[in-house]
């Protein structure tokens, strides 16, 4: 009897767009002013979270941090530190070519791999035993009015302009189904407003959060791009429009 052989992801994401546009994303950076507060609470969260826990590893790696700000602090206080970026080619649904590590923190990148739980897994064998794993990115409930403002710009014909997100229960569902021990799954709300779309999709690149999707759909057309525009301001009150990034953070052990 023939073995059935193993499933293939579905490729819903372009890996060649992903690292373009987190090679982008630094270029965007060196810009004065550029936004990156999507980060920066990232990394907040993690550093509370490893004080709550009272967890200090010796061996960190961080994955996806362009700023280098959680490198330096873990530096400062003697961790030893590898960072890595899918914009040097880290190809995250990949075995990880390096050792192991007490604690690997993995920001804004794992929402737009094609195999999430292959890649959790490859985070899991990357750790020593007792080594945490902390990863937030963006997920369901993200970009609500955007979204909103794109369909009615689209009309009858939709196009997909943002990428599906993952929700709490399924975050959870993939700590199981990746064997993590102790798991934590929790979401939080960032809300930032926005003078006008073109505000938010200077931040959404900025930060590397648009659509690397492999079937990107047709160009925004002139006539679309200024009905999504008002249909997003149309959304806000005294000329703002808040927007809320969900993020969704899942932790769990190697034991």
């Amino acid at each position: 009897m023939a073995s059935t052989p193993p499933r293939t992801p579905p490729r819903i994401f372009s890996r060649s767009r992903r690292t373009a546009l987190r090679q982008r994303l630094r270029h965007l950076q060196e810009r004065p002013n550029a936004a990156r507060y999507l980060i920066e609470d990232m990394i907040e969260d993690v550093l509370e979270r490893l004080g709550f826990l009272r967890f200090e590893p010796r061996t960190v790696l961080i994955v996806g941090d362009y700023t280098g700000e959680l490198g330096r602090v873990m530096r400062a206080v003697g961790r030893e530190v590898t960072e890595i970026d899918p914009a040097d080619g880290f190809d995250e649904e990949q075995p990880y070519p390096f050792g192991e590590f007490d604690l690997i923190v993995s920001l804004g990148t794992l929402d737009t791999v094609n195999d999430l739980p292959g890649a959790l897994i490859h985070i899991r064998r990357a750790l020593v035993q007792g080594g945490l794993m902390i990863a937030s990115f963006l997920s369901l409930g993200s970009l609500q009015n955007l979204r909103e403002a794109m369909l009615e710009a689209d009309g009858e014909r939709p196009a997909p302009r943002l990428h599906p997100m993952v929700d709490v229960r399924a975050g959870g569902e993939l700590l199981q189904r990746t064997l993590f021990a102790d798991p934590v799954i929790d979401q939080r709300p960032l809300r930032v407003a926005f003078r006008s779309l073109e505000g938010l999709v200077t931040d959404l690149r900025a930060q590397g959060a648009s659509n690397v999707l492999s079937d990107p759909g047709p160009i925004l057309g002139k006539a679309t791009r200024k009905r999504a525009s008002a249909a997003f301001t149309a959304r806000g009150e005294d000329g703002r429009t808040v927007e809320t990034f969900e993020i969704l953070t899942l932790s769990g052990w190697r034991k």
